[in-house]
C-alpha cells in the first residue's frame, strides 16, 4: 500500500481561490480610491473606511467556538497586523497613489510576492520550493514588462515622493501577510479581520477627526460616497476574510505569490473602467504573470513511499 500523505497535506483549491480573490478585489479599489482621493483628504478617508467597516462587522468581534482565548502575543500581533497592514497600508498607499498613478503602483505592488516569500523565509522559517521561486519570478518580470511598456513620460512632478511610498505599502503589505500566517493559527479569520479594523479606526480617529474639523462634507456627490461605501467593505471586510480564510491553508510563501493578482486588476482596471490602452505587450505581461501563478500552485508529484509494515 503507498502512502497519501503528501497529497492530502496539499492546499485545498477554494483556499487558493480566496487568495486570488482577495488580491484582484484589493487591486480594483486601490486603482478606484484615486478617485476618492482627490475628494476626501486621506486621513479623514480612511477613518471613514474603518468606521463603515465597524459597522459591517459588529458581531464579528465576538471569539467562535473554535477560537482559543487571546494571549499577550496574540494580542500584540493583532496590534501589529492592523499598524503595519491596515495603518500605515493604507497612508503609504492612498498618498502614494495621489502622487503618482495607478500604473506606477501596479508596477511597485509586483513585487509584494518576492518581499513576501523572503520576509516568511526569516520570519517564519518557511522553505521557498524551487517552483515558487520561479513562479515569482516570471510574475515580477510580468508586471514589470507591464511597467516598460505603458511608461507615461508626463509623470506627476511628485512621482519620486510617490514611488518611495508606495514601496512602503509594498513591505506593509509583505508584513501583514506574515503576520496573519501567525495569527491564523490562533484566531478565526472573520475575528480577525474585524479586531485589526477597529485598531485601525483607534489609531486613525484623531487625525480624521482633525481634517474633518474643515471638511466640507455637502460638496461630496452621491456617486463618490456609494464609492466609499464600496471602497470600506472592500477593503476592510471581504479582502480581509478572503485573505485570511485562505491563508489558513497555505504558507505564506506561497500565499504570497497571489499578491501579483493586485497589479493585474488594478492594470485590469485602468483598461477597462478608465480606457487606458491595452497593447500586445500588455498582454505577453499578463500572460507571463499568470503563468507563473500557475507554475506556483500546481501540485507537484508528491513521492510516494510504502508505509513500513508493522512489528
Amino acid at each position: 500500500m503507498m502512502s497519501r500523505a503528501g497529497a492530502s497535506q496539499r492546499p485545498p483549491w477554494w483556499a487558493y481561490g480566496c487568495l486570488a480573490a482577495s488580491m484582484a478585489l484589493v487591486g480594483s479599489y486601490v486603482s478606484l480610491s484615486k478617485a476618492l482621493v482627490t475628494v476626501i483628504p486621506i486621513f479623514l478617508l480612511a477613518g471613514l473606511r474603518f468606521a463603515i467597516a465597524a459597522v459591517a462587522m459588529t458581531t464579528w468581534v465576538r471569539a467562535e467556538p473554535t477560537d482559543v482565548r487571546l494571549s499577550a502575543h496574540d494580542r500584540r500581533l493583532l496590534f501589529l497586523e492592523s499598524f503595519v497592514g491596515n495603518f500605515l497600508f493604507s497612508i503609504c498607499m492612498l498618498y502614494g497613489i495621489s502622487m503618482s498613478s495607478a500604473l506606477t503602483a501596479g508596477v511597485i505592488m509586483s513585487g509584494i510576492p518576492a518581499a513576501v516569500a523572503l520576509l516568511s523565509r526569516v520570519f517564519l522559517g518557511e522553505r521557498i520550493a524551487a517552483r515558487v521561486g520561479w513562479g515569482i519570478a516570471f510574475e515580477v518580470g510580468g508586471i514589470a514588462l507591464v511597467s516598460m511598456s505603458r511608461a507615461n513620460p508626463g509623470a506627476h512632478p511628485d512621482s519620486i515622493l510617490g514611488a518611495t511610498l508606495l514601496l512602503g505599502a509594498l513591505l506593509c503589505e509583505a508584513g501583514y501577510v506574515v503576520i496573519g500566517k501567525k495569527l491564523t493559527a490562533q484566531v478565526s479569520p472573520r475575528r480577525i479581520s474585524a479586531l485589526i479594523n477597529l485598531w485601525g479606526l483607534v489609531l486613525v480617529i484623531p487625525l480624521a477627526l482633525w481634517q474633518a474639523r474643515t471638511f466640507d462634507f455637502g460638496s461630496v456627490a452621491p456617486s463618490i460616497w456609494w464609492l466609499l461605501v464600496f471602497y470600506a467593505l472592500a477593503a476592510s471586510v471581504v479582502t480581509v476574510w478572503l485573505w485570511m480564510t485562505g491563508l489558513r491553508h497555505v504558507p505564506a510563501s506561497s500565499a504570497g505569490v497571489f499578491t501579483v493578482m493586485l497589479p493585474l486588476s488594478a492594470a485590469t482596471v485602468g483598461v477597462t473602467v478608465l480606457g487606458e490602452q491595452f497593447s500586445p505587450a500588455q498582454a505577453g505581461a499578463f500572460a507571463l504573470a499568470l503563468l507563473g501563478l500557475a507554475l506556483a500552485t500546481w501540485p507537484g508529484r508528491s513521492r510516494a513511499r510504502p508505509i513500513d509494515p508493522a512489528p
